[in-house]
């Protein structure tokens, strides 16, 4: 569940803390939790088929980590009222499974994050309902090499509008567009921690030096038409304003000494 993204200001300047830097103990609590979570997000895109409601897809998320002594950080939180969020087509982020079905040539955004032994990890992904055209297969393609092209920045060294800007440029060269209000963020003991990690480069927005031992969780959302977005009445989903498909993917990394290392890898 993504960060909110709030305008730069300088009363929330005066908010902003230090990253959290997990020791390499801290950082295999928050592996065992990711494997849970991609292990979870694994199973949920086997079951994805034509006919199947969102809620089916909660209710297997929550048999998953039950079996798994896991719980969901999503269930409760702010008065989210499920396990994980499920946003269709033209939904972007927040859906809320209810009896709504999925259709052939639908896509489905799971983002689900999961809470275990005092650890958080966050991931997403962006599932075909059986066949889809070849653009939307392009969207989904693209968004998901735009996140490795976020998580191959993650540096040492490095500053967190260098995510920002590899995920901008390759997304804008390939003619979608970037969701504003909402991005990555820390993860560790909390679900949502600083720094907030935005997916294109806000000129004064505060840009943090990556350091070994930040864990945070990158995501981009991409829209096939125009960036603006609004919120439904349930208060959650969010959708593209012009109807246009979007899709979204995440990983919680680990900074390091060198590559990014993937926490929420099977």
């Amino acid at each position: 569940m993504e960060y909110i993204h709030l305008p730069f200001s300088s009363s929330l300047k005066e908010t902003i803390m230090a990253a959290i830097i997990k020791s390499q103990a801290e950082r295999e609590k928050i592996r065992e939790t990711g494997r849970i979570v991609a292990d979870v997000l694994g199973e949920l895109r086997a079951a994805v088929h034509p006919g199947m409601t969102t809620d089916e897809l909660d209710r297997l998320g929550m048999e998953a980590l039950q079996r798994r002594g896991a719980r969901s950080s999503s269930l409760g939180y702010h008065g989210y009222p499920k396990s994980l969020c499920t946003s269709i087509n033209d939904e972007i982020v927040h859906g809320i499974p209810g009896d709504r079905t999925l259709q052939e040539g639908d896509i489905v955004s799971i983002d689900f994050a999961a809470f275990y032994n005092g650890w958080h990890a966050d991931s997403a992904i962006t599932v075909p309902v059986g066949t889809v055209s070849p653009e939307v297969q392009r969207l989904l393609k693209v968004t998901e090499d735009a996140l490795y092209r976020g998580i191959a920045a993650a540096r040492a060294g490095n500053r967190t509008n260098d995510i920002s800007r590899a995920i901008q440029q390759f997304i804008e060269a390939a003619g979608f567009s970037i969701v504003r209000q909402y991005g990555g963020h820390g993860v560790g003991r909390s679900m949502h921690e600083d720094p907030q990690v935005l997916n294109y480069v806000e000129p004064g927005y505060p840009n943090y030096i990556l350091k070994p031992g930040m864990v945070i969780a990158i995501e981009p959302m991409v829209n096939m038409g125009a960036k603006e977005t609004r919120v439904l009445a349930d208060n959650w989903t969010v959708v593209t304003v012009d109807g246009s498909y979007s899709a979204h993917f995440e990983h919680t990394v680990a900074i390091t000494e060198g590559d990014a290392d993937i926490l929420t890898r099977s």
